[in-house]
């Protein structure tokens, strides 16, 4: 325990460096959190069957888990800017606790809306802080931190699905409860995060020259540049939700694989998305986020276009490269804003965080409905069209331009 505190105050007495430790273990805290929200999509088809729901349902389920999600968050991260809440990283976690254990026992299709909720709304008490400490620890080098910070995300969504089709889906919808282990892991590596986050609070105030440092860019450019930001997040969690919510679906009825099959194809996918948000920040440091955002978003677009035309193992293939491609662009997106809006950064995470989980939760929703009237095989063609959105990307004004002649 003193070891612990030591090495906890040596972090408190550095100048602007980067903690890996912290962001190491903000980043597995994420892959955590992570774990427990993509058990929701995977067990889809296990509840699709134990209580003969529609895909419009399952598209509700969705909708339900993200906006409790979303709505929370960005009054979260506009509180925790003025009053930082280092204890809000383990509440989190246990609402998460919370609701896994009412989704394992859930009687009924209501039961489930409320134990998705509840994990929701974990979710939007977990990201705000997060981001922030994240950024905190970053030492300047925001890019690779959020990128560090993502990658835990997507790790913990890319390996939920298998754990759900080893644990799961063999054995029936109460072993979802073992998943609280993963919470009760989250809530003790977060305790020592905050801790650590507490003690660090004083560089915030103690640095008012990074606020200074800000892009000279005017407040209508820079509304209009978030307003840009937030279409290319709808088009990329659009998209994301047609493969994350209704991937599976689609290869089960396309090419007639198992239900467990479907899942470890799914996890191909998601762990190219995990791979794939690594590059992102630290591309975006090196070579300017506005690029990154660029290929991000327009140069998955071929990708997604071949995609509904193809065979099984081309499907897989294509469905791997098109995760490599879309995923570095969160982070990017998220410092490109925070570089806009210097100081804010629990109201941008709690923003794009927040608006990402309800696009993917409206997607889920509006994409559930298309496809029981018409089928999964038009609504993957129809949303291969989504990333031609990332052309507006070139309206976005150069902030490491603009910085650069500031100085």
């Amino acid at each position: 325990m003193s070891q612990t505190r030591s090495r906890t105050e040596a972090y408190s007495l550095q100048g602007p460096q980067t903690v890996y430790p912290i962001l190491f273990a903000i980043s597995f805290s994420h892959m955590l959190n992570d774990v427990i929200q993509s058990v929701i999509p995977s067990v889809y088809p296990l509840l699709k069957e134990n209580y003969t729901l529609t895909f419009a349902q399952i598209g509700v389920i969705t909708l339900v888990f993200q906006l409790t999600a979303s709505l929370l968050q960005p009054f979260v991260g506009l509180y925790t800017d003025k009053h930082p809440t280092p204890r809000s990283l383990p509440l989190g976690m246990l609402f998460s606790l919370t609701g896994l254990l009412f989704l394992a026992f859930a009687k009924d299709y209501i039961h489930i809306l409320l134990s998705v909720s509840l994990i929701g709304m974990g979710s939007s008490v977990f990201h705000p802080e997060a981001s922030r400490v994240a950024h905190l620890a970053s030492g300047g080098r925001k890019g690779l931190a959020q990128s560090i910070f993502q990658v835990g995300g997507n790790a913990g969504s890319a390996g939920g699905p298998l754990l759900a089709a080893l644990i799961v889906v063999p054995f029936g919808q109460k072993y979802i409860g073992w998943f609280g282990v993963v919470a009760f892991m989250g809530m003790i590596l977060l305790t020592f995060v905050g801790k650590w986050y507490q003690q660090n609070l004083s560089r915030r105030s103690s640095r008012p020259a990074a606020v200074a440092g800000g892009p000279v860019v005017s407040r209508r450019r820079i509304i209009v540049s978030i307003g840009i930001l937030l279409v290319l997040i709808f088009s990329k969690y659009f998209y994301m939700a047609s493969m994350s919510s209704y991937f599976t679906f689609y290869l089960i009825d396309k090419f007639h694989v198992s239900v467990q099959q479907s899942q470890i194809y799914l996890f191909a996918f998601l762990a190219a998305v995990a791979a794939g948000t690594i590059l992102g920040g630290p591309a975006g440091d090196r070579y300017g986020r506005k690029l990154v955002i660029w290929v991000s978003i327009l140069g998955a677009a071929p990708f997604t276009l071949l995609l509904p035309h193809t065979g099984l193992y081309m499907t897989v293939f294509l469905a791997v490269i098109i995760g490599l491609i879309i995923s570095s662009a969160f982070s990017a997106i998220l410092v490109y804003a925070t570089d806009l809006i210097p100081g804010k950064v629990g109201t941008v995470a709690g923003l794009f965080f927040g608006f990402a989980f309800g696009m993917g939760g409206i997607g889920s929703a509006v994409l559930g409905w298309l496809a029981d009237r018409t089928s999964i095989e038009y609504v993957f063609s129809i949303c291969a069209y989504l990333p031609l959105l990332g052309i507006i990307t070139g309206f976005l004004p150069n902030v490491e331009g603009t910085k650069k002649r500031r100085a």
